[in-house]
């Protein structure tokens, strides 16, 4: 195929310090792969941002291209399954961590790791959800396995962020009554918007009482940042209660007993989206464009343009984006 030129931002090491700069490339510069897909859209994730500071557990090799996510079109393709002109989704496996990922206008890789554009989807309606819209549908389904609505109130963590924010929607939606922990008392009339029934200040219930087991509370809980708010959850979970855990921001480690465990017989339920496998995947998607989708789903994000990628990575490294936040690739 004849060679394409391209914008993307790239991270480029020197001396030790991490540089962010939009360049021009080529498509014979990227790695080898099944697909090649113009991409229309991306989105900013916490993944993103590290490997945009030079997290070595994130990107071992630089420069690089970041973004975890992308949407766009199939450019063109040695993989029967797909055609030139075909809507796809690429999140999780390799991209955007050591494959240059979705914040540049091209991507290539390989067919296992796409997913065709569901009907009842757009391209940027994809990428509202993309990577922490899937983990939020991973974790309610998981979660909705062992918990129903009738079971009592879900407590959601991180709650302004985009998976703690689309689970509340995801759980509103199903007829969940649902509590958020968040840090930002100024965004709580937006957490009601998603469908939050009560808030709790996140320092209120980080600090609460450290017995090994606690009043039981919460029927379920989907939580995103670990550390001493999934010890809580944990021991505040009614008999038979289920948390899915799927972040660390706050923690790698908790310290919590057996009880919660052995006396009240509660789940705790780990999600990674990144391997999820397939025909999974694709039936995810589809639940999330049709009988799943949002009602509120444009109202959960905002858009930039690449050139605006450095200032809103440095927002969400200090814990300041809320919802979601998709970069517009078509534009540049």
């Amino acid at each position: 195929m004849e060679n394409s030129y391209f914008k993307a931002f790239v991270i480029h090491e020197k001396d030790g310090n991490y540089h962010q700069d939009i360049k021009v490339l080529s498509t014979d510069s990227l790695p080898d792969g099944d697909v090649l897909i113009r991409v229309h859209y991306s989105s900013i994730n916490y993944k993103d941002a590290l490997s945009s500071i030079g997290n070595k557990g994130i990107t071992k090799n630089y420069p690089h291209t970041p973004g975890i996510d992308a949407a766009g079109v199939v450019e063109y393709s040695e993989n029967d399954n797909y055609k030139a002109g075909d809507k796809v989704i690429v999140t999780g496996y390799d991209l955007g961590m050591n494959t240059a990922g979705g914040f540049g206008q091209f991507i290539r890789v390989p067919a296992e790791w796409i997913v065709k554009l569901p009907e009842g989807l757009s391209l940027k309606e994809s990428m509202i959800l993309g990577t922490a819209g899937f983990t939020a549908g991973i974790s309610v389904l998981r979660m909705s396995e062992l918990v129903k609505p009738a079971d009592g109130k879900i407590i959601v963590s991180g709650a302004t962020g985009g998976v703690g924010s689309i689970a509340l929607s995801l759980l509103a939606k199903r007829g969940y009554s649902t509590v958020a922990v968040s840090a930002k008392q100024s965004e709580y009339e937006y957490l009601q918007s998603l469908g939050a029934s009560e808030i709790i200040p996140r320092l209120e219930f980080q600090e609460m009482d450290k017995r090994p087991i606690l009043s039981a509370k919460y029927a379920g809980g989907v939580d995103t940042v670990g550390g001493p708010i999934l010890e809580n959850i944990l021991k505040t979970l009614q008999p038979l209660g289920a948390v899915t855990t799927c972040g660390s921001v706050s923690a790698t480690h908790i310290s919590v007993s057996v009880f919660p465990f052995i006396l009240r017989g509660i789940s705790l339920i780990g999600v990674s989206s990144q391997n999820y496998p397939e025909p999974h995947r694709q039936n995810l998607w589809v639940k999330l464009a049709n009988e799943w989708k949002l009602d509120n789903l444009l109202n959960l994000y905002t858009e930039i343009s690449m050139d605006d990628l450095k200032s809103n990575i440095d927002l969400i490294l200090d814990g300041k984006l809320k919802g979601r936040t998709i970069v517009n690739l078509i534009d540049n």
